[in-house]
């Protein structure tokens, strides 16, 4: 059990703000085999999978798109979410900077197309 001094505070705010990069993604915290990632971003993410992970998504800024081999493209904006379940090829994009978390396995595996 972590004791009061191990606490850590994080602003996902001053996080994004400080971000100047056209792509950053940074690791803010870890629960139990899981991470929460924030990521920064304008362009587009390759094609890939994750064989053993769902992956879930929540736009904090901005508009994510989420497109797939196999069904229509996704559009998320400000506090909406998605999960995209292990083994589903796609990639996100955005046409304005966006910034989103993503929940997904610390060790999770990716597979490039």
């Amino acid at each position: 059990m972590k004791s009061a001094q191990e606490l850590e505070v994080v602003n996902l705010s001053q996080v994004s703000g400080s971000v100047e990069e056209q792509y950053r993604n940074v690791v803010v915290s870890t629960v139990n085999e899981s991470c929460l990632r924030l990521a920064v971003f304008t362009g587009e993410y390759q094609w890939h999978y994750h064989p053993t992970s769902d992956e879930l998504f929540i736009v904090l800024e901005g508009e994510l798109l989420i497109d797939f081999q196999d069904r229509d493209t996704v559009s998320l904006k400000a506090n909406d979410s998605i999960t995209i379940p292990a083994g589903v090829v796609h990639r996100t994009r955005s046409n304005v900077r966006t910034v989103n978390l993503c929940f997904e396995h610390t060790d999770a595996d990716t597979v490039f197309i």
